[in-house]
């Protein structure tokens, strides 16, 4: 059984129609993975509720018009002005079933790290997600790197550096173990190198203007 719970109900408008259903407050959305793609649509506020909890990785145990099906969100389409759900898609699954999901890169215990406590070193993470496979029940809801160990500056965190859950693996087999996903770097001596360009450029400017002028008198 799945964390999280959505009822859906069946639909016939499709298309430039779907808008009356969102002016009942309500999402369109598919299910697909059955013989054909079930066409549904639920509630906005418990729709939102699930999608911000589930993401694009916990499995949803879904009431499709009182039949009962374990999916996961393969796609969620949002208005670029409004930001609201304007529709989602399903994909049905097998609780024994193995599929891949898009999960959450996050670091953790950085605060803890000498790095951070003695040094105020800061993080720049280059990689926010990254695609496991797992069975349902199995897929984790985020992917942990424990940043406590780190110290020097130019030391980073790689994918190598993740601790899998059980039964979880990398989509992707050909991943780079060795890749970057988080880098240390020196905010004070960051801030040190744009006041030192921010210094440099009016100079710059003032010797092509010299240099224009010059140019001009001849």
């Amino acid at each position: 059984m799945a964390e999280y719970k959505l009822k859906l109900e069946k639909r016939e408008l499709i298309g430039k129609k779907s808008k009356l259903i969102r002016a009942k407050g309500m999402v369109p959305s598919v299910v697909y993975g059955g013989k054909e793609p079930v066409m549904t649509a639920s509630d906005y506020v418990a729709t939102e509720k699930v999608l911000n909890g589930a993401g694009y990785h916990s499995p949803i145990d879904l009431d499709v018009a009182g039949k009962k099906q374990m999916a996961i969100v393969k796609n969620v389409a949002v208005d670029p002005v409004s930001r609201m759900v304007v529709n989602v898609e399903f994909q049905a699954v097998s609780a024994k079933e193995v599929v891949e999901a898009t999960t959450p890169v996050v670091i953790v215990n950085f605060e803890a790290s000498e790095a951070a406590k003695t040094y105020h070193f800061a993080l720049t993470q280059s990689i926010e997600e990254l695609e496991v496979k797992a069975k349902p029940a199995d897929l984790p809801k985020e992917l942990e790197i424990d940043a406590s160990e780190l110290k020097d500056v130019d030391e980073k965190l790689t994918i190598s550096d993740i601790k899998l859950p059980k039964g979880v693996e990398f989509a992707d087999k050909e991943l780079d173990a060795e890749q970057v996903v988080a880098s240390l770097y020196d905010p004070a001596e960051e801030a040190e190198k744009r006041e030192a360009e921010s210094q440099v450029e009016p100079v710059e400017e003032a010797e092509a203007a010299a240099t224009e002028e010059t140019k001009a008198e001849e």
